[in-house]
């Protein structure tokens, strides 16, 4: 496999000392001594195998370019992406677990002929000028569909992208990370220490800027190299389909009483204290946007499912309770017992339902009992996309997306012929290359 050789420069900064989680991004055990051993005399059978040399860390090419923060900086970056060549790879920083909104706080690009660019967003209304300095080339991106929300909400739009998350996805390569993918095909390590750090911090570390950088340095190669792959393995035509189809994802469709997946719920017993789950929480939520952070460091889910509980009648019984101690919980005292007071005046006809039934079909392990019918279906469907998966090498859900296998067992079209079949997969949003496949062995299997 073609193996690229950056021309170093500036080392990885050191790391200051920090109380975040990392990701273990070791390489194994060390190698064992040269000294003679049981094992090093052994027959060749019998030689334990050989433990893979550390690889060299992946480095900056040319000096940590500044943040673009200020108007004359970002001209300058606009006119250099204008200027540069060929694709451009794009990455985006959040401050996930750290903010309320998913907006991005960092964005990072590279182009032949252009270097690397770590755009501050915040300063800026939008960033529409990028934007159309990239005009019409290719982005590349890893994981476009992390990416894609924060940088619409920017201002910037890919009109043709690389995925080269999901390109290692459709070559059914086992982990498809960033950080695999560089070791896998450029033969460098990259650390991934600072993903989880929180972006909107200001200054930003300069370790943190050389992480970020990083992210983009040997993504134009990367994708050169997965492209062939794919070409090899007759899949190229498929990805530029996935590609194409990324273009108009603007993030997940929004989830409906989002206040049921609250940790605990299962304690919870009788509609008026399912109603003080629900307006603890959306008061919760109503304070975490008003004040950019997560709902968690608000307020603890624990301490929502107390209060639901307890159903305290007064500011001094809630001071009581054992999840309201803190500093934090106790900041809005007066909001949640408002909260509470309203879900205990609630009539009756207003309270939620104990269960909600969701769109689509029911979870599928109730199918056997009161619709064997539609799991014997399931059944069938499964085995055949199993089957196709294994012969294409493919993950089943890049095959097709298992939601939809499950519609189509669930309720099947009148027309159970191949066109018929096909027509519902493509309205559920199959790709063409996937009815392709699919259409025919799910009709088949879907036939009594």
């Amino acid at each position: 496999m073609t193996s690229f050789e950056p021309e170093f420069i500036v080392p990885r900064a050191p790391e200051p000392p920090t109380s975040e989680p990392r990701e273990d991004v070791s390489n194994g055990p060390e190698p064992a001594s040269d000294a003679p051993t049981d094992e090093s005399r052994a027959p060749a059978t019998e030689t334990p195998a050989a433990v893979a040399p550390s690889l060299p860390p992946l480095l900056l090419r040319e000096a940590l370019p500044p943040v673009v923060d200020t108007p004359e900086a970002y001209a300058a970056t606009c006119r250099a992406i204008a200027g540069g060549t060929g694709p451009v790879a794009i990455d985006a920083e959040r401050a996930s677990g750290y903010r309320y909104s998913q907006r991005a706080y960092l964005v990072q690009l590279r182009r032949a002929g252009s270097g690397t660019h770590l755009v501050d967003p915040v300063p800026f209304d939008d960033l529409t000028a990028l934007d159309d300095a990239i005009g019409d080339e290719e982005w590349i991106l890893h994981a476009a569909t992390q990416d894609l929300p924060c940088l619409t909400e920017a201002g910037m739009r890919p009109r043709a992208l690389f995925d080269t998350e999901l390109a290692g996805r459709l070559l059914n390569l086992p982990r498809v990370g960033l950080a695999t993918l560089v070791e896998q095909f450029l033969g460098h390590s990259l650390a991934k220490e600072h993903s989880a750090a929180d972006w909107s911090t200001r200054p930003l570390p300069e370790p943190w800027l050389v992480y970020a950088a990083l992210d983009v340095e040997v993504l134009v190669e990367l994708r050169d190299l997965l492209e062939a792959e794919l070409e090899k393995a007759g899949k190229l035509g498929w990805a530029r389909q996935e590609f194409e189809a990324l273009l108009t994802f603007t993030g997940p469709p929004p989830k409906t009483d989002r206040w049921r997946r609250t940790s605990g719920m299962h304690r919870i017993r009788g509609r008026r204290n399912l109603a003080l789950v629900r307006e603890l929480w959306e008061t919760r939520d109503a304070i975490a946007e008003r004040r950019d952070t997560t709902p968690g460091r608000v307020l603890a889910d624990a301490a929502i499912v107390e209060m639901a509980t307890v159903a305290p009648t007064d500011v001094d019984q809630l001071k009581g309770l054992r999840t309201m101690r803190g500093r934090g919980a106790r900041r809005h005292l007066n909001e949640w017992q408002r909260a509470i007071d309203t879900a205990l005046a609630m009539p009756e006809d207003d309270l939620p339902r104990s269960s909600v039934r969701g769109e689509g079909p029911p979870p599928p392990r109730a199918w056997a009992e009161k619709h064997p019918d539609a799991a014997d279906r399931l059944g069938r469907c499964r085995d055949v996309v199993t089957t196709l998966a294994e012969q294409h090498d493919l993950p089943t859900e890049n095959l097709i997306a298992p939601g939809t296998v499950r519609e189509l067992a669930w309720e099947p079209p009148a027309d159970l012929t191949v066109s018929g079949v096909g027509e519902m997969l493509t309205s559920k949003g199959a790709r063409p290359w996937q009815v392709e496949i699919v259409a025919e062995p799910l009709a088949g299997a879907l036939r009594p």
